[in-house]
C-alpha cells in the first residue's frame, strides 16, 4: 500500500539535525545533475547550511550524540540473541565517524574562505539576487565545462564529509531505534506518551486526504490530522503506523 512519511523531532537539536539532512540531500542531488537551475538549488541549501553552522555548536553536540549512541550500544555486548558481529561493526563506526568528526576543522571552514562562493554568498539572501546581472561570477561559473563543474561541486561536497558521516550514521541508528507500529486515530486525533523519544515516524496513506499536524516533546505527544482540501470531511477511524525513537 502506498504510503507517505512524516517526521517531527521532540527537542530543538534534532530539528536541527533534521534540516541539515535536508540540505545536505538538496546538495547531493543538485550536485549530480547537468542542469544550471539544480546547481543554483546547491548553492542555495549550501548557504542556508553555512548560515546553521554559523549560529549552532553542531560539531560538539554531535559528537556528544554519538558518544551516547555508542555507550548505549555497548551495553548489548555479550548480551544472548544480539548479533555480535553486526553490533561490533556499527561500534567501528561509530568510533571512526566520531574520530573524524573532532579530527575535522571547524564545519565548513574552507567553503567560508573560497573566493567564489563568498563572492555569491551574499546575493542569494535577496529575493532574486541571484540574476545573471546581479551575479556576473556565478553566470560564467554556470556556464563552464561540466567537467569542472563538477569538480567544484565535489571538492565543496567533501569539505562536509565528516559532518554528513556523523549525522547520517546518528540519524540511521535514532530512526532504528524505533519500529512502525498501526495506530488509529479517532476524528482525526491521536495522543500518546513519548518517553524520553526523540523523533516520531508516521506512515499514512494519502487516500485520506489528510496531513499530520505534531506537537508535543519528549515525554508525551498530540496528532491531529487536518484535511488537505478546505472543507473536506475527516475519516471517523484514521489508520496508520507510528514508530517512536
Amino acid at each position: 500500500m502506498l504510503t507517505n512519511r512524516f517526521e517531527h523531532p521532540l527537542n530543538e537539536k534534532v530539528r536541527i539535525y533534521l534540516r541539515l539532512e535536508y540540505l545536505i540531500r538538496q546538495m547531493t542531488h543538485s550536485s549530480q545533475l547537468n542542469d544550471q537551475w539544480q546547481h543554483q538549488i546547491f548553492f542555495r541549501a549550501l548557504f542556508d547550511l553555512l548560515e546553521i553552522l554559523d549560529q549552532i555548536q553542531v560539531k560538539s553536540e554531535l559528537a556528544k550524540d554519538l558518544d551516547k549512541q555508542r555507550a548505549k550500544l555497548k551495553n548489548w555486548l555479550n548480551i544472548d540473541g544480539v548479533d555480535q558481529t553486526a553490533l561490533l561493526a556499527i561500534l567501528d563506526n561509530l568510533d571512526m565517524a566520531h574520530h573524524r568528526l573532532i579530527a575535522a576543522n571547524r564545519l565548513g571552514q574552507d567553503i567560508r574562505e573560497d573566493r567564489f562562493l563568498s563572492g555569491i554568498k551574499q546575493r542569494f539572501s535577496i529575493p532574486g539576487g541571484n540574476c545573471s546581472f546581479d551575479l556576473p561570477a556565478l553566470h560564467h561559473w554556470l556556464h563552464l565545462p561540466l567537467a569542472h563543474k563538477q569538480s567544484d561541486l565535489a571538492n565543496w561536497m567533501k569539505q562536509l564529509a565528516e559532518l554528513t558521516e556523523a549525522l547520517n550514521l546518528w540519524l540511521r541508528l535514532t530512526r532504528e531505534s524505533g519500529h512502525l507500529q498501526p495506530q488509529v486515530a479517532r476524528r482525526g486525533f491521536f495522543q500518546h506518551e513519548a518517553e524520553d523519544a526523540t523523533l516520531l515516524r508516521l506512515d499514512i496513506c494519502p487516500s485520506y486526504g489528510v496531513y499530520p499536524m505534531i506537537s508535543g516533546h519528549r515525554n508525551r505527544f498530540a496528532i491531529r490530522f487536518l484535511p488537505f482540501d478546505e472543507g473536506a470531511s475527516i475519516a471517523e477511524a484514521i489508520e496508520f503506523k507510528l514508530a517512536i525513537c
